[in-house]
């Protein structure tokens, strides 16, 4: 919420708050996110040095630049992606935990429409480093309750062909309705139509014409996205200023 009424001590002192939580937040979201990678480098480490499994430098070079080449564009396009909708903090968050585009991103979509925070703001930042933290305590108890302690009576009650028509749905779905909401949030029908037309012409008539470009389609959907709606964007929302918090 905006505070019209506050007086300069009190916009200052809010100011100093906030760029001290951002400085905070990237010193100590680094370390974290250095020492998670340490973490999960360890036990392939391990195995390749000390476990005599004979895999060699060149396999382990081999293997990396195998993915590499496979999620580049993941690399790439997510961060660009998610940073306008979450914010510094919860981006933190979200590459820590993982599951962000079916987890993560909407539980932050929904907490901004829920408060009326707009994306891109300090409102709309901390609504969605809430909504994570929210969101990570029912994944962790819904996995203890459902997968730890009812996981497998719970497979036995569910038909096979239930379980093959919700692999095959499931995520298209959940992708659908985050699109939808973002649609909802940004209120930009030009950018809307833009995003449209932009990915189709990138499936439909690029990637037949060029094959190679298929696994870049992504990324390149989003650099022609990002730049045209620069051009096309509403002047009003443009140009309105920061939302602050109390």
């Amino acid at each position: 919420m905006t505070s019209p009424a506050a007086s300069p001590a009190v916009d200052a002192g809010r100011t100093a708050a906030l760029a001290h939580f951002d400085r905070t937040t990237s010193r100590w979201g680094q370390l974290t996110m250095l020492a998670a990678l340490l973490l999960s480098l360890a036990g392939p480490f391990y195995l390749v040095f000390f476990a005599d499994l004979g895999v060699t430098g060149s396999m382990v070079w081999t293997a990396a630049l195998a993915v590499g080449a496979a999620f580049f564009v993941l690399w790439f396009v997510e961060p660009i992606t998610y940073y306008p909708v979450l914010g510094p903090a919860a981006m933190y968050q979200a590459f820590m935990i993982g599951n962000i585009a079916n987890k993560l991103l909407p539980s932050a979509l929904v907490a901004q429409a829920t408060i009326g925070a707009k994306a891109g703001t300090k409102k709309g930042d901390f609504s969605a480093l809430m909504a994570i933290c929210g969101a990570a305590m029912v994944h962790v108890v819904s996995m203890l309750v459902f997968v730890g302690l009812l996981g497998t009576w719970l497979l036995t009650l569910i038909p096979v062909e239930i379980m093959d028509v919700a692999r095959l749905y499931i995520f298209p779905s959940i992708i659908g309705a985050v699109l939808v909401q973002l649609v909802v949030s940004a209120r930009q029908p030009r950018i809307t139509l833009v995003a449209v037309a932009v990915a189709l012409l990138v499936v439909f008539v690029l990637v037949p014409m060029v094959p190679a470009l298929a696994k870049l389609g992504t990324g390149i959907t989003v650099v022609v996205t990002a730049v045209l709606a620069w051009f096309v964007r509403g002047r009003s929302a443009a140009a309105a200023p920061a939302e602050l918090v109390n």
